[in-house]
């Protein structure tokens, strides 16, 4: 009678913790873990425990040990559930069972700097990878595009994607996004507008730097399709702020003579390439500029963001005088 007990104890004792480890959730909270592929094994079952809420650390353990975790876990993005199991977790870590992820681009992004930054931050490739990839013609190459003109490859949006992508991949995918930008009735608009792809971009660019207010973009685009059909030279200053790296809070006159073909007070027509990366917005109003006569804007007195359109220099001048008066009266108060 005491061997039956005894085996039914060590019997009830296995079946107890196979069923902790096989049948019953371990977890209590929904969490997303990370595995770079210098994480520990232990790593991963504090971050459980202290993300996920896991119950049992040493079913995860065992679980863990039995799946050989150690030598065969894979890095990946992987979202727990409190209704998983401790051994579907370990299988889910060897076998790269990992769940995409979004990785969002928006906000001002005016160097490759930023842009590297902005996608390591969502993604396991590093920032100085990315940075090299879109400083190499090579890499590029496939892609038509070149390191000068790689902004106008980026759009502004939320890419779904696996964590673990490659920098090849994430690329693959942007340029993806990039050519189904360009339907066919968007090629009709650029075209109508005598613009090529390269150079809707470059404009929408220009568009992007000189207002946060969205609804102005196709006016702005407008006011500039319209200097630059008459052969006037755009003087944008967003330009004149690209060729110092964004550096000068204010843009004045002695920055106006700087020599990269970028600045549009020196040189005519438009910029070889985009000066920022600009969202979608902008690139619409390009291709669906506001119609009007408007030559000169300049920045509303009002200091809300908003600008103010002139058709003549005289009245341009005008508005920019309004500005500087309000400009010096706001600065004596201080």
């Amino acid at each position: 009678m005491a061997s039956c007990a005894l085996i039914g104890a060590v019997t009830g004792f296995f079946f107890c913790r196979w069923y902790n480890d096989n049948r019953r959730p371990n977890f209590t909270e929904k969490y997303v873990l990370f595995v770079r592929p210098e994480t520990s094994v232990q790593t991963v079952i504090d971050s459980l425990v202290s993300g996920a809420g896991a119950q049992r650390p040493r079913s995860l353990e065992r679980c863990f040990e039995e799946e050989n975790l150690a030598a065969c876990m894979k890095p990946g993005r992987y979202v727990i559930e409190p209704s998983f199991t401790s051994i579907y977790v370990a299988r889910m870590l060897t076998r790269g069972w990992q769940t995409p992820g979004n990785m969002t681009l928006s906000g001002t992004i005016r160097t490759k700097a930023r842009l590297a930054q902005k996608i390591a931050a969502q993604m396991m490739a590093d920032s100085a990878s990315i940075a090299q990839a879109l400083d190499s013609a090579e890499f590029l190459q496939p892609y038509g595009f070149t390191p000068e003109n790689v902004f106008a490859m980026i759009l502004p949006d939320t890419y779904q994607m696996y964590w673990t992508a490659s920098v090849r991949e994430i690329f693959d995918r942007l340029k993806k996004e990039y050519d189904a930008f360009w339907t066919q009735e968007r090629l009709d608009k650029a075209k109508a507008q005598k613009l090529n792809q390269m150079q809707v971009s470059v404009l929408a660019s220009i568009v992007s730097g000189e207002t946060l207010k969205s609804f102005e973009y196709p006016r702005i685009a407008g006011v500039y399709l319209n200097r630059y059909r008459k052969g006037m030279r755009l003087q944008a200053d967003p330009t004149v702020a690209f060729c110092f790296n964004y550096d000068p809070d204010r843009i004045l006159k002695k920055h106006l003579k700087v020599d990269p073909p970028d600045n549009t007070y020196k040189y005519a027509g438009l910029p070889p390439a985009p000066i920022n990366v600009p969202p979608k917005a902008c690139l619409e109003a390009v291709l669906s500029p506001e119609n009007h006569k408007y030559l000169y804007f300049c920045a509303s007195p009002d200091f809300d963001g908003t600008h103010r359109f002139a058709v003549t220099y005289s009245e341009h001048q005008k508005n920019a005088r309004a500005f500087q008066r309000e400009l010096t009266r706001r600065r004596s108060q201080k």
